[in-house]
């Protein structure tokens, strides 16, 4: 039975089409949702996890319609959200103890130890959450969402604002989790996670899938190597024959891909000094997930949409 399986699944918010007909067929695997701000991303996730009825199409977890069996598919998963939900006021071992009798887990304190040893957290169980570290936050809150062993686990934005240490050490508990047969289901802007941690990736942009395959495969779409150059003033022209522009990225990085990258560096080197730009560097490097993000959807900064996070807010208000 496939975990989570969508057919068209669409989301319209007013004369905004938020998801647009969106199909994932997803098994016991680490899968990331990728895309910019406003693509749709934690609108899917609300769907599938019950908070938010689809306008067209159908989701199933396992099964079940995320609609007409909705209590079903809350049993069979957990969702730990990007902001914090864990109270900083009590133990970490109070904080997973009030999860446990909240779904009524039987042989509880049993259940809690588990979890506790499972995140690293047992020699820090009985300190106060406001004492943790945002790495150790963010392992309780895994530790909160395990206690009735689902099946399928949602992470939204899992390893934001953590340091590169911590960041490493949630992806470890996640692919022990993945291991022992759990389907996770994961948003995040980090590429380096995405390729380095996920077994499939799915692109969204606008609300439809993009591209969806493995880490690798993405990246071999591309079938060239890039050149990266770091140039300031303008510069505008028909490039050399064999040169395509990709994009520029948010570091002021401007991407080039060419069949024979080394042979044309020197090429462009002179038509972009020809053309007035100023060259800081050039280089030539292996494509990256966040280089076939760029071609497909462009910079970042030029998606317009619903606005997840906003959405994320008013949600939590209500």
């Amino acid at each position: 039975m496939t975990p989570i399986e969508t057919v068209a699944l669409t989301k319209y918010y007013g004369s905004l089409c938020a998801v647009d007909h969106l199909d994932l067929s997803i098994g016991n695997e680490i899968f990331a949702l990728l895309g910019p701000n406003g693509s749709g991303k934690t609108t899917t996730v609300l769907m599938l996890t019950t908070l938010l009825r689809p306008t067209e199409g159908s989701a199933r977890i396992c099964g079940h319609d995320v609609e007409r069996d909705a209590g079903e598919v809350r049993r069979l998963i957990s969702y730990v959200p990007q902001d914090m939900a864990v109270d900083i006021k009590l133990t970490g071992r109070e904080n997973v103890a009030l999860f446990a009798k909240l779904y009524g887990i039987p042989r509880r304190d049993e259940t809690i130890d588990r979890v506790l040893e499972m995140m690293d957290l047992s020699e820090r169980a009985d300190d106060l959450v406001r004492t943790y570290s945002g790495g150790m936050r963010r392992r309780l809150e895994l530790a909160q969402a395990l206690v009735h062993e689902p099946k399928v686990l949602f992470l939204d934005e899992p390893t934001i604002g953590l340091d590169v240490a911590a960041r490493k050490k949630i992806w470890e508990h996640i692919r022990t989790l993945k291991s022992r047969g759990m389907t996770i289901f994961v948003t995040t802007h980090y590429m380096d996670e995405a390729d380095h941690f996920c077994d499939r990736v799915a692109i969204l942009d606008h609300g439809r899938v993009a591209a969806v395959d493995t880490p690798a495969r993405l990246k071999g779409r591309l079938g060239k190597d890039l050149i990266s150059a770091r140039v300031s003033g303008g510069w505008s022209g028909d490039l050399p024959a064999g040169i395509e522009r990709l994009g520029e990225k948010e570091n002021g990085e401007y991407l080039f891909s060419s069949d024979h990258a080394s042979e044309k560096v020197p090429v462009l080197f002179r038509w972009l000094e020809e053309h007035g730009a100023v060259i800081h560097s050039l280089s030539v490097r292996e494509p990256t997930l966040d280089d076939v993000f760029l071609a497909l959807v462009g910079s970042r900064d030029d998606v317009t949409g619903f606005d997840d996070h906003r959405f994320r807010t008013m949600l939590r208000r209500r």
